[in-house]
């Protein structure tokens, strides 16, 4: 861990290689670092001397992205200094291994499928291996348990891991590899499985039948937070439905009831493969329109079911006919409408997304039977068509479909329009639904709200975004997959003597029983034999969702329920960095596991990063196919390079792809190596260097290290802040003065070849140039860190990056004034610009010249006379004046004449 420096006045020989360059550091430091265990984390450390970081486990399929090397480059830089600041950083890597594509690339790559009511066969050897399973149906994979599917994700996510670590470590992140974790792996099931339980025993967790979103194509309910709202295309159908009572249908006319041809109340839907689940037709409350209908009963169009009218005040007055038609289901506005108007439930979809094959019992009539038999067992879309023509064929339908656009829920991952269905699910309480938490005694949702609130969001105006999502919560979070790869619920369930299995006979196993897979393993007290027969059990089959267990990284990476003592020290822990589009389902649902274990925050930091765009300014991301993968850019730039790219955005906001600006960052790792070289060495080869504060004495070197101070400060400030890159900023700023001012005016007095200078002046030029490496290579070691290592080896023992980080503390002594260096840049950029206007070398001496400043600088410009007449080579012949204009802030060249420029060295 970093400390003061045992000799901040040092004086030593710097031992500099001829040539240096950038090529080949990543490999030699990134061994280096390893083999010193440079990074690794002090287990001796109490809770108050570590900072640690809530790593976001990267998804273990295919490869990373160059938007991973730009957030994770964030966090590592946060990293770097924390432990530059003393503390011991406990900085974990995890790997989300399990989720759909891992699973779909076990099932093509081996062949296989899962059948969770299969037992484990520990000596299961897969059919194929390698790319010929991909072309084997599915139907024809070969089905194995749920434990044999998960041995084999494991094993081909391995590969994938090791791929992953090598990208990370050639950037320079300074994970320590020693502590790492899989969100598949026995301790996380364990971890998982174990916190489940807790909510179950305290009422957390429960489960439910209802209506939920179901995606079709991968066959597993959908949470709220998983939902991505996108335009899709279809048709407005108008439908006519048929008063069934003449009495009410005079009356309605008579009241100006929109009723067509006497009998007909027309609605506009998007569905009509769903007139079979029709319950009734909703309208608004206060829609005069439609008031005279309500308490009346119509009778759907071709399936002829009798269905109320009534009232409701989600209804939409102003959207299509103003009255719609509720069917379970079509969208989550039905979901209410069932609820609240307490209407029967007629589903017709199958999981699969077919109509159901048989006809529902409700629909009576010969015509109807006939109907919803030519559309059994079709898709929605084919029922669809085959309904339209009925409709059209019958007069039903009034006029052509019109086209439209409509906000449909898509699961994030899918590329078809959900579905509704009633199935069986487990939820655990986040306040989308009032449930008061018994430990606090609150509502939860307002807890949580709270929670929010006590969080330091960085940026800030993230915060909203949170305090957004759980204000408008409606559901709580619904936790279980009807998937494969995945951390099993750890519960079976009693079958009666009947033979029915009871859910609300639930059997759990004892936290030190953990992991179990209760599609293999069996309940105590019970045998493999009772499995599935009267008076015996069944295994739950759903896995939870993947945020159940990504929700629980802290506790996972910290080491809870299996040490402790790394947990006492390291948890709450003090940063999550994350991505701005999983605020709702990551960070939210971390807060919740938190909140109702522990009752506190899991960190007190949440760093948001922003999205990476491409050129046309499109997020990039692998659906879209416009993701760049990084090692080629690292190998062409650099790591340090593309290390600038990515820590010159700051958090929270977008930042383009843009490798002009990673050549700047090579330009700057470059100058870096040929700058701290060049001032290290001014003393001659094998000369000593001083790093004692109280050998500068020359007003232009105080300067230059009070300017330092202040960027020492400011670069401090900002990254204790947590903004990065402004800490670059300003260091990046300075680095650049003072290579291409300071230490042009004051390399001729370091060197002092001939003797010009008194011995004083010199060492103090040389102290200065010297002590302004060693902070700026400390300044600048958390965002360039193979560079800045170079360098801290030709003079520094030990690593750079658990040196201490600057304080002006240790330049106390040297009052200095910055004005004086700016005074010495302004005229001697206005002295280059004359010789580069009249197209000169730069060597061409002055025989003559007059440089006007204001008043202030004019006092400034005096004390560097010397150096400023070296550097522009104007010996003896600068003149400094002070400018009439009170406003004047730069020096300009009044008048000069110009000699000739030296003859060219040969050879």
């Amino acid at each position: 861990m970093g400390g003061r420096l045992s000799t901040p006045t040092s004086v030593v020989a710097p031992t500099v290689p001829d040539r240096v360059g950038a090529e080949g550091l990543e490999h030699k430091w990134g061994e280096s670092w390893e083999n010193a265990g440079t990074y690794d984390f002090d287990r001796t450390a109490t809770r108050e001397q570590v900072y640690s970081i809530d790593t976001p486990p990267p998804t273990v399929s295919g490869s990373l992205h160059v938007g991973h090397v730009f957030s994770y480059t964030h966090t590592d830089v946060i990293a770097r200094y924390q432990r530059m600041m003393g503390k011991s950083v406990f900085y974990p890597m995890g790997w989300d291994d399990n989720g759909l594509p891992t699973e779909r690339r076990v099932q093509n790559y081996f062949g296989v499928r899962v059948d969770p009511t299969l037992p484990y066969d520990p000596d299961f050897v897969p059919p194929h291996e390698g790319g010929e399973g991909k072309s084997i149906k599915a139907r024809d994979q070969k089905p194995i348990s749920r434990k044999n599917f998960v041995e084999l994700c494991e094993r081909l996510t391995v590969e994938d891991e090791a791929q992953f670590e090598a990208l990370w470590r050639y950037l320079g992140l300074s994970v320590d590899w020693k502590q790492h974790y899989q969100t598949i792996g026995k301790r996380a099931r364990k971890v998982a499985q174990a916190a489940f339980l807790r909510n179950l025993a305290r009422g957390e967790a429960y489960q439910s039948e209802a209506p939920g979103l179901w995606d079709i194509t991968f066959q597993t309910a959908v949470a709220q937070a998983e939902l991505e709202s996108r335009e899709y295309p279809g048709f407005y159908h108008r439908l006519a439905f048929h008063l069934t009572d003449a009495d009410a249908a005079a009356k309605a006319v008579a009241a100006g009831a929109p009723v067509e041809n006497g009998v007909d109340v027309c609605i506009e839907t998007t569905r009509p493969e769903l007139l079979g689940a029709c319950v009734a037709l909703v309208a608004h409350p206060d829609d005069e329109r439609y008031k005279p209908l309500f308490g009346t009963t119509v009778a759907s169009p071709v399936f002829g079911v009798e269905v109320p009218v009534l009232p409701h005040p989600q209804a939409e007055m102003d959207k299509g006919a103003g009255i719609a038609m509720c069917c379970t289901f079509g969208d989550t506005t039905d979901i209410d409408w069932w609820r609240d108007l307490d209407l029967p439930l007629r589903a017709i979809l199958r999981k699969d997304g077919r109509i159901i094959a048989e006809t529902p019992k409700w629909i009576t009539s010969a015509e109807g039977i006939a109907a919803f038999e030519a559309i059994a067992g079709k898709t929605t879309f084919s029922a669809r068509e085959t309904l339209v023509a009925m409709l059209a064929e019958s007069g039903e339908m009034r006029g052509e479909p019109t086209k439209t656009m409509r906000q449909t829920n898509f699961f994030e991952k899918g590329d078809k329009p959900l579905e509704i269905v009633t199935s069986r699910q487990w939820y655990i309480r986040n306040g989308g639904k009032p449930w008061t938490n018994p430990a606090s005694g609150k509502d939860l949702n307002e807890e949580l709200v709270a929670r929010g609130r006590e969080l330091a969001f960085h940026p800030d105006f993230m915060r909203v975004r949170y305090e957004n999502w759980v204000t408008g919560l409606n559901n709580d979070w619904l936790v279980s997959r009807q998937r494969f790869f995945g951390v099993p619920f750890p519960l079976w369930y009693k079958v009666n003597e009947a033979g029915e299995v009871d859910y609300n006979q639930i059997i759990t196993p004892a936290e030190d029983e953990l992991p179990v897979d209760p599609s293999s393993d069996v309940p105590t007290g019970y045998t493999e034999a009772q499995r599935g027969v009267a008076g015996g059990f069944v295994g739950e089959l759903d896995i939870m969702d993947t945020w159940a267990t990504s929700s629980l990284s802290p506790q996972l990476a910290c080491g809870w329920l299996e040490d402790e003592d790394l947990f006492s020290r390291t948890y709450p822990m003090d940063l999550r960095p994350q991505g701005q589009d999983i605020i709702r389902t990551w960070l939210f649902s971390t807060v919740v596991r938190a909140n109702l274990e522990f009752g506190e925050l899991p960190w007190k930091h949440a760093g948001i990063s922003g999205w990476i765009l491409d050129p046309d300014h499109k997020k990039m991301s692998k659906s879209k196919g416009n993701v760049v993968t990084p090692m080629g850019l690292l190998e062409k730039y650099g790591s340090d390079a593309v290390r600038y790219w990515a820590t010159s955005a700051r958090l929270g906001l977008d930042a383009i792809f843009d490798e002009a600006q990673m050549k700047i960052g090579r330009r700057l790792a470059i100058k870096v190596l040929n700058a701290s070289k060049f001032a290290l060495t001014m003393g001659g080869e094998g000369a000593a260097i001083d790093l004692d504060p109280a050998q500068v004495t020359v007003p232009l070197d105080r300067s230059v290290l009070a300017t330092l101070a202040s960027v020492i400060d400011e670069a401090s400030a900002a990254l204790a802040s947590y903004e990065h890159s402004r800490a670059l900023e300003v260091t990046e700023s300075f680095f650049w003065t003072f290579c291409d001012d300071y230490l042009e005016l004051v390399k001729e007095r370091a060197y002092n070849r001939d003797g010009a200078w008194d011995e004083a002046s010199a060492a103090s030029a040389r102290a200065a140039l010297a002590i302004v490496i060693d902070n700026v290579v400390r300044l600048l070691a958390p965002y360039l860190p193979y560079v800045t290592e170079e360098v801290w080896s030709w003079y520094r023992e030990g690593s750079v990056h658990t040196a201490p980080w600057p304080v002006v503390a240790d330049l106390a002594g040297v009052e200095g004034n910055p004005s004086v260096l700016e005074a010495a840049s302004s005229a001697l950029i206005a002295l280059r610009r004359v010789k580069s206007e009249a197209k000169v070398s730069p060597r061409t001496p002055f025989l003559a010249v007059t440089v006007r400043a204001s008043q202030a600088q004019v006092e400034a410009l005096k004390s560097v006379k010397g150096d400023l007449e070296a550097a522009s080579k104007a010996v003896d012949a600068l003149t400094v004046t002070a400018s009439d204009d009170a406003e004047a802030t730069e020096a300009v060249v009044e008048s000069f004449k110009l000699g000739e420029a030296p003859a060219k060295r040969k050879g």
